[in-house]
């Protein structure tokens, strides 16, 4: 039957409709005289005569038929048979009881009026009947036919009865109950179903089958929906939210649950990228090769580098995806450039791949912003991120300086300085790398190194995951109620390392002067507040979203410094400052390069963090106590 149904034509749903119409006009005919009580249709009241008369009843019938057609009954769908579609049944009910009154009339028969009103009502009431019988049958029909969704409501009130009675016409899913936390409801019956409360969802899943859930909650706040959406999916149950009438009418935006933050209104200080110096005559008309081209910095140098006209952009990317969309990206920004853009997949590890892309296009400028920086991490896989982070970097500037790159400028950060984790300390192993190849390249290949904190918005940092957090209704996670970080939106950090690459002389590490640092719990505080919702706290315990701190994470600080020495010199631009280190010795740094490299070949994780220890400034907590370099 459910094939059958399924494979009708609309045309033909529609003649079957007619022919119900007029059907059931001789139907209503017998069923009026009945009510009557006349004793024979030769003195039937209600058109009685013209179901005695042979050529009346046809007549009759036809008129109906063309009434129906003319007023589009048989073009509305049965489950789309409701209050308009009632009052045009109505209509075509009153016409035909006056199409039979003109019949009888021009007949001589007499029948009085009463009688076709009668018709006309029986008529309505059988036609609005059929039409709602055959919308049950027809969804039974499919019910069985299909996989059927079976659904529970939460939320009793109106926007949940309405969305009931919307579901009763829909095939694809059965609703089973109402759930509702007003113990006043719980009990009655509304549209059909019954009411619960949520203790009853367990069992109402095993004893239904439930699947789903939809949430008719829309005035209740947003944290309150996700953490309420959160438990029904660990049930294993889909869990969909019902926007308010307002929403669903145009009146409101149909907004996303969280508005998106813009990171740098949380600087506490203006952007500074605008008010650095351009740069740009050191990378127009350059070959210039940038490491992790896909990453978040690494993207927004390739950005800002258009601007500045270079020859030719090689983006080097171990991750395919990534470098698939800043590829397609920049070249839909060529249209104003004439810039060649190449992309290269592999790892800098790679010292043949290196050595050949530094030929095969004669690269000028390196900008090194490959690394793997995700601290707890790197602290989990430390051999893999020394590789990387380390003998990459090595591997990397080794080949720059070979290929007779003019410019080397490596990417590192704020954890780098007095590491208390192996992230900080693999950046810090890799600026002694470039400091040592930029004492000994005489000049022909200027190194240098830019240190910056946190960078908002990038994936390391904390905005999207308190965002992320915000958005399922929190709790919002900070490791340590004191923890401070310095902050720097992408576009500054991008722009510094290009007009600290300009300001280069060899062996620099630059900083940006990027004010005070920033508690964490504030800046967590003020994006709760920014997204619309309050926060929960012991002066508030009726709030929305809670911070919940965690506990300090192995190797991270509760403070992040930007310089290991005391000294630093200023630069041509006032809010970029020059840090004044000392640098390992040439021997030092190849004694250092090579007990890492045979702790990684030998995967020794112990002789490694022994490695740490000797060679990185602070470094003597790595081995529990081990003695620092002397």
């Amino acid at each position: 039957m459910y094939r059958w149904i399924s494979a009708m034509s609309r045309r033909a749903k529609r003649a079957l409709l007619l022919s119900v119409d007029v059907a059931l006009i001789p139907v209503a005919l017998l069923a009026a005289a009945a009510l009557q009580g006349t004793p024979g249709l030769d003195e039937v009241a209600p058109g009685g005569s013209i179901v005695a008369h042979w050529l009346a009843l046809p007549l009759l019938m036809a008129i109906g038929g063309l009434l129906s057609s003319v007023l589009g009954l048989p073009l509305i769908q049965l489950k789309s048979y409701e209050s308009h579609a009632i009052v045009l049944t109505g209509v075509h009910a009153v016409l035909l009881g006056l199409a039979a009154a003109v019949l009888d009339d021009m007949a001589g028969f007499a029948t009085p009026v009463a009688n076709f009103i009668n018709f006309a009502l029986v008529y309505f009431l059988l036609a609005v009947a059929t039409r709602m019988g055959m919308l049950q049958i027809l969804l039974g029909i499919y019910r069985r036919g299909q996989d059927q969704s079976r659904l529970l409501i939460y939320g009793a009130g109106a926007t949940g009865r309405q969305l009931a009675a919307a579901l009763r016409t829909d095939e694809t899913v059965f609703p089973i109950a109402f759930i509702d936390d007003n113990i006043h409801s719980q009990g009655t019956i509304i549209q059909g179903l019954t009411v619960h409360g949520p203790m009853a969802i367990p069992n109402l899943i095993k004893t239904h089958a439930i699947d789903r859930v939809l949430l008719a909650m829309p005035s209740a706040p947003r944290p309150k929906q996700a953490q309420l959406s959160r438990k029904l999916e660990d049930m294993g149950l889909e869990v969909q939210a019902v926007p308010s009438f307002a929403q669903l009418t145009g009146r409101v935006p149909l907004l996303d649950q969280l508005q998106p933050v813009v990171p740098g209104r949380f600087l506490g200080r203006a952007a500074l990228d605008a008010a650095l110096p351009d740069g740009g005559t050191t990378y127009a008309n350059r070959v210039i090769l940038i490491t992790g081209a896909g990453g978040s910095i690494g993207s927004e140098l390739c950005r800002q580098l258009l601007g500045r006209r270079p020859a030719k952009l090689v983006l080097f990317e171990i991750s395919e995806l990534a470098l698939y969309t800043i590829d397609i990206e920049l070249r839909a920004l060529l249209r104003r450039h004439k810039t060649e853009i190449v992309p290269v997949l592999g790892s800098i590890t790679d010292a043949g791949l290196m050595a050949r892309v530094m030929a095969e296009h004669r690269i000028q400028v390196v900008l090194h912003a490959a690394a793997y920086k995700h601290v707890p991490l790197v602290e989990r896989n430390p051999l893999v991120g020394m590789s990387n982070n380390v003998l990459g970097t090595q591997v990397l500037a080794q080949a720059a300086a070979t290929a007779g790159v003019e410019r080397f400028i490596l990417i590192s950060s704020d954890k780098a300085v007095r590491p208390q984790n192996m992230m900080g300390a693999s950046k810090r192993m890799a600026e002694l790398v470039v400091q040592d190849l930029a004492s000994r390249s005489k000049g022909r290949t200027v190194f240098t190194m830019v240190r910056f904190g946190n960078v908002m918005g990038s994936s390391g940092s904390v905005i999207p995951l308190f965002q992320d957090q915000i958005a399922k209704g929190g709790p919002v996670t900070l490791t340590h109620r004191e923890v401070t970080r310095f902050f720097m939106t992408i576009p500054e950090a991008a722009k510094l390392v290009l007009v600290a690459g300009s300001f280069a002389n060899g062996g620099d590490v630059f900083v940006l002067d990027m004010g005070d640092p920033i508690p964490i719990y504030d800046l967590a505080r003020q994006m709760i507040v920014a997204a619309g919702y309050t926060l929960r706290d012991a002066a508030n315990p009726n709030g929305d979203i809670e911070i919940e701190i965690t506990g300090l994470r192995p190797g991270e600080k509760i403070h992040e410094e930007l310089l290991i020495g005391e000294g630093q010199l200023t630069t041509p631009h006032p809010k970029i400052l020059q840090a004044n280190e000392a640098a390992l010795s040439e021997i030092e740094v190849a004694s250092a390069l090579r007990s890492l490299r045979k702790a990684i070949d030998a995967a020794d994780e112990a002789a490694l963090r022994t490695v740490v220890a000797r060679w990185v400034e602070g470094g003597s907590h790595f081995t529990g106590g081990a003695e620092g370099r002397s």
